[in-house]
C-alpha cells in the first residue's frame, strides 16, 4: 500500500450551489448548501486515501468545536492527523464557495493566515513510513520543514503550485515534482515558458503545468510534452485541482511513471467534475 503525507491547508468549506453569483449589494438565495473539510492539502490527502493509500495530513486545525468537523471527516477516510496548532482555541480557516449551474465558482476564505504560526516539529515516525511527501505552501514554515526533512530521507516531494507564496523559493530546494497552476507565476514570469525556465533554473527535476481543462505540459529529464485532459460536461470543478494531486501521488508512489500518473490523474479529476462536490466522484468511480 502506497503511503503519502500532505502538508498544508485543512479548511471547512461552506459550499453552496446558486443559480447565479451575487452582484453587489445583492442577496442569492442557495438551491443547496453542503459543508466539508477543504483545502489543497486535505483534498488531496483525501483523494489519495479513497484510492487505498494510508494518509497523514499536517495541517492546523486547533482545539475550538469547530475544528471537530475537520477532525470527524478525516476519521471517515482514515486519515491520521498531525496537527501544527494544537492549541489554537479560535475557529478554523472558513471558505465559502459558491459554484454556479455551468460549475464555475467563486472562493472567499481566510486561508492559513487565520490560524497563526503552525509547528516546524516534523513526525519522523510518519515520515519514516512515507513513500510520498506533497506540500502546498500554505502554512509555509511547516512545508519547508517537512519538505527539508522528507529530502533528507529520500522521499520524493511534490508541490501542488496553486499560486506564488512567500517562501516558494526556498522551498523550491527541496521539491522533486513541481504541479503548477496556470496562476502560479514567479516573481519576473508572465509566460509559461518563463515558468518552466524558472522551476528548470531552480534544479527541479520534473515540472508540469495544469490549465483547466486544456492539455498538461510537462517537462521531465530531456524530454517534453502534453498530457490531454479528457473532455467532460462539467457540473462541479469545485476540488478538481486538488483531486488531480491527490490522483498524482498515489499513481506515482504505488510506482507508475511521472507520465503514467499526470494521464491517470487527468483522469480522475476530470471525473470528478462530472459531479457536484469534492466527494460525490467517489461513489462513481471507474474501474
Amino acid at each position: 500500500m502506497a503511503n503519502g503525507i500532505f502538508a498544508g491547508l485543512a479548511t471547512i468549506d461552506l459550499v453552496y450551489a446558486v443559480d447565479a453569483f451575487p452582484a453587489p449589494n445583492s442577496k442569492v438565495a442557495a438551491r443547496r448548501q453542503q459543508i466539508f473539510a477543504g483545502g489543497p492539502a486535505t483534498n488531496a490527502a483525501i483523494a489519495f486515501a479513497h484510492l487505498g493509500g494510508g494518509t497523514t495530513l499536517a495541517a492546523a486545525v486547533g482545539r475550538h468545536p469547530l475544528a471537530a468537523l475537520i477532525r470527524e471527516e478525516l476519521a471517515r477516510f482514515a486519515i491520521r492527523l498531525v496537527d501544527l496548532t494544537p492549541a489554537f482555541d479560535q475557529p478554523p480557516a472558513i471558505s465559502s464557495v459558491s459554484v454556479n449551474p455551468a460549475g464555475e465558482r467563486n472562493v472567499v476564505s481566510a486561508n492559513a493566515a487565520r490560524t497563526g504560526a503552525p509547528s516546524t516539529e516534523v513526525d519522523q515516525a510518519a515520515l519514516s513510513a512515507a513513500d510520498i511527501l506533497m506540500v502546498d505552501g500554505h502554512s509555509m514554515p511547516a512545508c519547508q520543514a517537512w519538505a527539508r526533512a522528507a529530502r533528507a530521507r529520500g522521499i520524493p516531494v511534490v508541490l501542488d503550485g496553486g499560486s506564488w507564496k512567500a517562501g516558494t523559493e526556498e522551498l523550491l530546494e527541496n521539491v522533486d515534482y513541481a504541479i503548477c497552476s496556470a496562476d502560479f507565476r514567479p516573481p519576473g514570469c508572465h509566460s509559461l515558458d518563463e515558468v518552466v525556465r524558472y522551476l528548470q533554473s531552480r534544479a527541479v527535476p520534473a515540472i508540469a503545468v495544469t490549465n483547466g481543462p486544456g492539455p498538461i505540459r510537462h517537462v521531465y529529464e530531456r524530454a517534453s510534452g502534453f498530457v490531454p485532459v479528457p473532455a467532460v460536461e462539467p457540473v462541479d470543478t469545485m476540488g478538481a485541482g486538488d483531486i488531480f494531486h491527490g490522483g498524482f501521488c498515489f499513481y506515482l508512489a504505488s510506482g507508475l511513471s511521472f507520465h503514467r500518473a499526470l494521464e491517470g490523474a487527468a483522469r480522475l479529476a476530470a471525473h470528478s467534475c462530472r459531479f457536484s462536490g469534492p466527494r460525490a466522484w467517489m461513489a462513481h468511480l471507474p474501474e
